[in-house]
């Protein structure tokens, strides 16, 4: 069961568990792939509601965006989701069906075709209305050198050589998944 909820309300905790970690999941054909992020932005752009997640350009999750338009975000309503966090941000999609291997329970959309995840109920459904790279010439030379560093491969899951595309998702549907 989907119950609507007043995304405004929900501020505070979803600021508070992205700074410790939610995740991000993208569907593409039967292929579910939940990514977990702690960079992620909410604000109000073009008179809309706008989830902003950024991803690097070598993830598997970024292909899947950008191919389908679509992402949610979900997000835990307590802390005992670190085993999940975890795997999902060292693991890819691209090797390992995660849905499967821990075990988590999809529940469809509302107004996306990307599911939801129950064991992180608060749920935003975002569709994509603007994207862009990161310009590394407009970036502090820190920055670059610590999140961007060039002589770490693309497949190593933290900080590494790909600069993020920052997707813009209209949040079009927020639920809790009970």
């Amino acid at each position: 069961m989907k119950k609507p909820v007043d995304i405004y309300t929900q501020m505070n905790h979803i600021h508070k568990m992205l700074k410790k970690g939610i995740l991000v999941t993208a569907q593409q054909g039967g292929q579910v792939n939940p990514m977990t992020i702690s960079w992620g932005n909410i604000g109000i752009e073009w008179n809309r509601l706008i989830f902003t997640t950024y991803i690097r350009t070598g993830r598997y999750t970024h292909k899947l965006i950008e191919e389908t338009g679509e992402f949610t975000v979900n997000i835990p309503m307590t802390e005992n989701v670190g085993k999940i966090l975890g795997f999902c941000g060292s693991k890819s999609g691209r090797d390992v069906d995660k849905i499967k291997e821990l075990g988590l329970t999809l529940e469809e959309g509302r107004q996306v075709k990307v599911p939801g995840i129950k064991e992180l109920p608060l749920t935003l459904e975002c569709k994509v209305i603007y994207q862009q790279l990161q310009d590394p010439d407009a970036m502090p030379a820190q920055f670059r050198e610590e999140f961007y560093p060039q002589n770490v491969a693309s497949d190593y899951h933290s900080a590494n050589q790909d600069y993020h595309t920052m997707f813009f998702g209209e949040i079009v549907d927020c639920f809790l998944i009970e």
